[in-house]
């Protein structure tokens, strides 16, 4: 198992720079992952937000090995060659190591006349993701969708990774047609519907049947990804959490790195005290 941070789009305390030292400093404490959001306006924090892609292209040329990436994009919002461009660049500049994640977008990010209804964007996103398959073969591809149309025409450079960067797929679970979306790419970044306590995160019998479901729809490897929180004062303490989750199917856990004001040093300590492996 894989372990990432994610860290909030607004930057830490509103500062962009924080938030690449804090990465930084999650390379050299073994991390294996760096995790944006990313939101056009961010819920939190009064509203500060940074890009990520330009914010993961900074972090590409201040890392050498942790992977980079972003759970998730909105890809109905976005335009999916400029997307494909954006992320086959990243890919170059940090020789490898971007992972994708999209989905339908969160509701609350909806301010610029985008499409609203669920069914539509659903099918927007399934033609955005054929688009950002064909544009990263590095082929001539065109295509006829009934949301979007591409002349002929061939994306190089190709990324560096082959047969192209790694996508995953985010959505709410219990709703199956992610899960069912998530089976035809690389992995599935699954978040609960809320309950009467709010936002909970997954027991590892929840995870164990996603993972039964997705194998009856996905041959070969596959991503699991779950995150929360784990305490970095007592490692035995999060190993013991950490196994059933393994045991379950999981193959990235995301420590949430997300402090409230006043909270960025104790954030940090979390972050240098490393992985719960």
């Amino acid at each position: 198992m894989q372990y990432g941070i994610v860290l909030p789009i607004s930057g830490i305390g509103g500062s962009v720079d924080r938030l690449i030292e804090y990465a930084q400093a999650a390379e050299e404490a073994g991390w294996d992952g760096i995790f944006l959001e990313d939101y056009l306006v961010y819920w939190r924090d009064e509203g500060v937000t940074y890009d990520p892609w330009l914010t993961l292209a900074a972090l590409a040329m201040r890392t050498k090995r942790i992977r980079l990436g972003i759970t998730v994009t909105a890809l109905p919002s976005r335009l999916p060659w400029q997307v494909a461009r954006e992320a086959i660049t990243l890919d170059h500049l940090s020789h490898g190591r971007v992972i994708l994640g999209f989905g339908l977008g969160d509701p609350q990010d909806m301010h610029f006349g985008e499409v609203e209804k669920a069914k539509e964007r659903a099918e927007m996103l399934d033609e955005g993701l054929e688009i950002l398959d064909g544009l990263m073969s590095g082929q001539p591809f065109h295509y006829e969708g009934k949301h979007y149309q591409v002349k002929e025409v061939t994306f190089v450079p190709k990324p560096v990774q082959q047969p192209r960067i790694p996508i995953w797929i985010g959505g709410m679970w219990p709703r199956k047609a992610p899960m069912r979306r998530a089976a035809r790419w690389d992995g599935f970044v699954p978040a609960k519907l809320p309950d009467e306590n709010g936002y909970t995160e997954f027991q590892p019998s929840e995870l164990r049947e996603i993972k039964e479901m997705l194998e009856q729809e996905h041959k070969g490897p596959f991503d699991l990804v779950t995150g929360g929180t784990t305490p970095g004062d007592d490692r035995a303490k999060a190993r013991e959490r950490m196994e059933p989750m393994r045991e379950a199917g999981v193959t990235w856990w995301c420590e949430f790195v997300l402090p409230e004001p006043r909270q960025e040093e104790e954030a940090l300590t979390r972050i240098k005290q490393g992985a719960p492996r």
